[in-house]
């Protein structure tokens, strides 16, 4: 089984930031794609950022150049260092990984969500 474990959100002011983390861990034999997704109330659940296992980056345009997503594959981990916040980024983030598991079987798999309000 494998657990993908988010943490990092909160309430901050807008301009300010936040730095989300999301943590693989269980029976892995390669973690291939990472990312965060987030759902507003009210809205569909859309795609933020992605990284490739390579470094390759994708960011959705209304999070470029304040958003920006990183991973530490020794760890297992994926990070969304999160600038400039506006109050439309409230809402509550996903960590997504594909990972082939040790029975090389390949899946998504999503974390819990974490929750991110930006409000004065």
């Amino acid at each position: 089984q494998v657990q993908l474990v988010e943490s990092g959100g909160g309430l901050v002011q807008p301009g300010g930031s936040l730095r989300l983390s999301c943590a693989a861990s269980g029976t892995i034999y390669v973690i291939h794609r990472m990312g965060w997704y987030r759902q507003a109330p009210g809205k569909q659940r859309e795609l933020v950022a992605t990284i490739t296992s390579g470094g390759s980056t994708n960011y959705v345009d209304s999070v470029k150049g304040r958003f920006t997503i990183s991973r530490d594959n020794a760890k297992n981990t994926v990070y969304l260092q999160m600038n400039s916040l506006k109050p439309e980024d409230t809402a509550v983030y996903y960590c997504n990984a594909y990972i082939t598991i040790s029975t090389m079987r390949s899946s998504d798999y999503w974390g819990q969500g974490t929750q991110v309000t930006v409000s004065s």
